[in-house]
């Protein structure tokens, strides 16, 4: 099940679901982000989190941490199917700035005995 990354509402929940990298936004918040822009007069706006208590703060981190979760099953999806395709944890890790070594433990779900260069064929 997708949901907006913004609002959380399911994609049963909108009318619309647009994908980005990892990330939805629903055509509700896309007409809310319209009108925020159209009618924004301070370019520099201070963040969110300062006009709001602990309380508030607190009650947002579940959403901040579904839409992390959603993002970080799209980045799982993502890097096993470029590992299905043959790419190789050496070109998989240069795209996320990390060794290959980094990339095979942050994406591998096999025991951390097994030896990434083995698979890649590299040393």
């Amino acid at each position: 099940m997708l949901n907006c990354s913004f609002c959380t509402k399911s994609q049963d929940d909108v009318e619309k679901l647009i994908a980005g990298p990892g990330v939805y936004i629903c055509d509700r918040c896309v007409d809310l982000c319209v009108h925020i822009i159209a009618n924004e007069k301070s370019p520099g706006r201070v963040p969110e989190w300062s006009e709001m208590s602990d309380t508030q703060m607190l009650d947002r981190l579940p959403r901040i941490a579904s839409t992390v979760a959603q993002v970080e099953n799209g980045m799982d999806e993502w890097v096993g199917e470029l590992r299905r395709r043959g790419v190789t944890w050496v070109r998989i890790g240069e795209k996320l700035s990390m060794t290959r070594q980094s990339a095979w433990e942050r994406f591998t779900k096999a025991p951390a005995s097994e030896d990434p260069s083995v698979e890649d064929g590299t040393e």
